[in-house]
Order: C-alpha cells, then structure tokens, then sequence
C-alpha cells in the first residue's frame, strides 16, 4: 500500500514538471519582447504557442509565429543579412577613397611646387629674358597637369615634350642670334634638325624618359586607387535573391518562431548560407587578386625607376641645365644652322650696342642648396604614401572569396554544437561549400542558378581585367589606357622597357652630366633629304657665294 502512495506522488511529480514545461514552451513572453525590440507591432504575435502549419519558411511543428510575422521578419533578414557586408564594403570603400585622395593631393601639389620653383629661380637667374617667355613654361606645366588628369586623350606625352624643346630652340636661337631676322621657313628648317642639332645635350632625352615612365605610372596608379571604391561600391550593391533571403530568414529568425530568441546559428551553416548567397561576388576573387598584384608591382616601380618626386621636384635644375648647354654651344650650333638652312639676313632694327639684359641670358645658373628647395608636397612624401598604401593593398587580397568567413564570427554565430542548425537546436551535419558560383551546385540551404551569372558582378569582372592590363603596360612604362575616341589609331605612348632595363637604366637619376659640346652632324642619305632640308657641311665654293651675297645685301641697305 505505502508502495503505491509512493509511486502515485511521483507520478503525480513527473506530470506536473513536464505540464509546467509544457506550458512554459507554449509561451511566447520571449518571444514578443524580442519581436517588438526589432521595431514590429507587439500585438502581432500570439500569447502562446500554435501550430506552424501555416508557415512558408519555418518549421511547422509548435511555433510563436504567425503567416504575418514570417513575412515582416524575412524582410528583416534581407536587411540583416546585408549589413555585415554592406559594413566590411563601406569599410573598404573609404579606406582606398582616402588613400586616393592623399596620392591626387601629393601629385597636384608637386607639380604645382614644381612650377612655383622654376618660376621663381628662372626669375632670378634669366629676369626679363624668361619673362618675356614665361607663358612657354606655362605651358609645359598646363600639358602635364593635363595628361594627369585625363590622360593621352588630351595629351600625347612624346608629341608634347618633343614641341616643347622645338619652341625653346626657336626663342633661344632668336636670341643668341639678335643681329638676323629668321623667316618662319627659316625656323622651320632649324626644327627639322633639332634631333641632330642636340642644342639641349643630352637633357632631353633622358628627361623625356623620366617624365614619361613616372607620369603613366602615376597617372594609372591614381586611377587603379579610384576604381576600387567604385568596384566595391557596385558589387556590394547587388541586390540578395529570393532564394538567399529565404535562407537568410531561415537561419536568423526561425529560432525566434521556436521560441528560442537567444539561439544563434552553427557556424557550418551560417558558412553555407553565405557562401550561396554570395556565390557571384566570390567569383570576383581571380581578377581582384590580379589587380591588387598589379598595383602592388606599380608601387614598386615608383618607389624605385619611376619616382615622380624624384623626377618632378629637381625639374627646374634639369631645365636649366638645358638652357645652359644652349647658351654654351650657342655658336656652334648657330654654324651649323647657317650651313644647312642658309646664311641668314641682318636685323635692320640690330644695333651695334645692346643693353646687357637684351644681349642673351646672364651667368650660369647656382642651383638651390638642398636644405632651401622643397621636399615635401601635401605634409607628406611618395615613400611615405606609398608604404601605407601597399599594406592596404595586400589586406584587401581575397576580400570576396573570404567574405562568409569575415561575417560567420563572434556574436552572429554559437561556438560548439548548441546552436541552431536550420530546423532545431543541434549539430550542423552538412559538409561546407567551396567558395564560387560553380561549387553551389549542391549547396544543401541556398538555391543557387549556377547558370545565370550575376551580370553586374561580371562587368566588373572585365573592368578589372581592363585596369590590370594599363597597370601592366604603366609597370613597362607604356600608357594604354586611351579613350574610345583614339583607339582606332592604335597609337600607345610612353617609353616602354623591358623590367630588367627599367631597373638598371642609369639615365633615369641623370647620373651622367649632358655633354658639353653638340654632336658631330652626320650627312643626311637622299631619301632623308627629300623630306626636307639636308643639313651637312658647305663646299668652299658655296661659302664664298654665301659670302658675296651677305656683302651684297649690306651695300644694297
């Protein structure tokens, strides 16, 4: 009897603990105030359990959800699921917006120091002289800043340095030869041979060859630093699909209709969810990598053979130097002139006495002692930049492919085998997707087409392809990179080397001094001199000519 008594009171226990269980399971008290805390109507959810027949997207069994709620929390989850991602783009975007803006600041600035400091040495060493002509270096900065900002479009490098020296010779040769009057033929013919005349020494050439290699490497680096904002920009801006929002309601909120509001998913599943969802922006992996190798290579290239600051900041010096090698040789080259384009007809304004600042250039120019010329541009300086930028580049390698893993951590998942595997609280048994649209195929949470490739994410694809390929021609110094507008002539401009020249190529630090006498003028073949005047040594008899006719002309005067 008393045995009976007893296993009566502990049945009685037993139905009691699991009818209060019960109970407390059906209560959906938890459920609400998590609900209303997401911004919904309190009202909408039930004050207990029921049956889940009713639902899309979650489990049918118990739920605290109704057909409504599921609705009003799968929008969420679209929301939800695209702000870790929205937040890690964001992050990207701002960490390259700004370091584009420092590197656009520093290239602007150095140029515009780079004027100011030719314009104020070339004030003091050649006064009225470069007055009278400062609009010609004006000129030559305006073509610069130019080609920087848009590019061989507006701005044929080789085309505008080579006018450049053209026009130089042109003034300076009026100028040390006051006494003549030259004809626009005259002039003419003098340009013709400023190749073989080498006026400037060597200057030139190996300027020609610094300009040119530093500023499309510049000017496409710059640019590879603005495209990637707008890359990411665009791609994070694809919208989920219904497939992706539907898992994304099903592993974020379902566990709120089980009246497990706490219960965060498995990391393996939150892995699959991800990686389905974000299968197109995966794919983007190749091309990004490449295009990171590739700025990382360019930035090199600047650090070393193309230093812009190396090559813009002493850019006066260089020019002057020039300009002296000119006066130097001055008479030299004007012989030679005389002898191929002909002897030239006096000045009738000339006068046997000029004042000093109207008889050529003044003395040889004194440079600025290092401590007096300018090192910095922006309160910074390329190697600085170029360090900080390069870290940045190498973070941001496998950004896309790394992307479900960078959002499967810390609070939005639950560590071990306590957490929600899509249908209860348990062990996640699914084997993990691969990353990329093609390894989606079996991916047992998310729907994915792998036959219809998301096609913004694809035009990215090629703008990537096509940014790779200028930063590959700017590394070998060419600039490809021209509009739709020239493409059809097919024309690249720069000069291009092969790396191990570019590396080794002495004359990129003018480490040689210009020659101080213009080369020896080789005679001209026959189908050279067809295309214009022959430029080459006078026979004696044709000197006297020469002669006879310049006395003649005096006495007709």
């Amino acid at each position: 009897m008393k045995m009976i008594v007893v296993f009566t009171v502990c049945m009685s226990v037993v139905v009691l603990a699991s009818a209060q269980a019960d109970q407390k399971s059906k209560n959906c008290n938890e459920v609400r105030t998590a609900y209303s805390s997401k911004g919904f109507n309190v009202n909408d959810v039930p004050n207990k359990g029921v049956q889940g027949a009713h639902l899309k997207v979650c489990p049918q069994g118990f739920s605290c959800c109704t057909l409504e709620m599921e609705e009003k929390l799968s929008q969420l989850s679209r929301v939800d699921l695209k702000a870790p991602v929205h937040q890690l783009s964001s992050n990207m975007q701002n960490t390259f917006t700004q370091r584009h803006r420092h590197f656009d600041q520093f290239f602007r600035e150095l140029l515009d120091n780079a004027e100011k400091s030719l314009n104020h040495m070339f004030v003091r060493t050649y006064g009225l002289m470069y007055v009278k002509n400062k609009e010609l270096f004006e000129g030559f900065f305006s073509d610069l800043r130019r080609y920087y900002s848009h590019g061989s479009s507006a701005v044929n490098l080789d085309d505008m340095l080579a006018e450049f020296w053209t026009e130089l010779l042109e003034r300076m040769f009026r100028l040390v030869n006051v006494q003549y009057e030259f004809s626009d033929s005259y002039m003419e013919c003098v340009s013709r041979h400023t190749d073989q005349l080498k006026p400037f020494g060597d200057v030139p050439r190996k300027l020609r060859l610094q300009l040119t290699r530093s500023f499309i490497a510049v000017r496409t680096f710059t640019r590879g630093l603005a495209l990637m904002p707008d890359v990411v920009g665009k791609v994070s801006s694809v919208s989920a699909s219904p497939s992706c929002v539907r898992a994304a309601m099903k592993m974020l909120y379902c566990p709120y209709c089980s009246g497990q509001v706490a219960l965060k998913p498995c990391k393996n599943y939150c892995l699959n969810v991800m990686r389905g969802c974000l299968a197109n922006q995966a794919d983007l992996d190749t091309e990004w990598n490449n295009f990171l190798d590739s700025m990382l290579g360019l930035a090199e290239r600047l650090e070393g053979p193309f230093n812009f600051e190396s090559v813009v900041d002493p850019i006066d010096v260089k020019i002057s130097d020039a300009i002296m090698n000119m006066q130097e040789n001055s008479m030299q080259v004007s012989q030679k002139v005389f002898q191929g384009c002909g002897q030239p007809k006096l000045s009738v304004a000339f006068r046997s006495r000029r004042s000093a600042k109207d008889s050529g250039f003044p003395g040889r120019f004194r440079p600025y002692s290092p401590e007096a010329r300018p090192t910095t541009a922006a309160g910074t300086t390329l190697d600085r930049l170029l360090t900080d930028v390069k870290k940045k580049l190498k973070h941001a390698k496998k950004f896309w492919s790394t992307l479900p893993d960078t959002v499967c951590v810390g609070e939005r998942i639950a560590p071990g085998d306590d957490c929600w595997n899509g249908t209860a609280k348990s062990r996640y048994e699914s084997v993990v997707m691969s990353s990329g649209l093609a390894n989606q195929v079996s991916n047992p949470d998310v729907e994915v087409d792998i036959t219809k490739p998301d096609m913004v994410i694809r035009r990215q694809i090629a703008v990537l392809k096509e940014m790779t390929s200028w930063l590959k021609a700017a590394y070998t110094g060419n600039d490809i990179s021209f509009t739709a507008d020239d493409a059809g002539s097919g024309e690249e401009s720069g000069s291009g080397c092969d790396s191990p020249s570019c590396d080794s190529d002495g004359d990129i630090y003018f480490s040689t001094p210009a020659p101080g006498k213009p080369r020896i003028l080789k005679t001209q073949d026959d189908k050279q001199a067809s295309s214009g005047t022959r430029l080459a040594p006078c026979s004696p008899a044709l000197a006297l000519a020469a002669l006879l006719l310049a006395l003649l002309t005096l006495q007709t005067r």
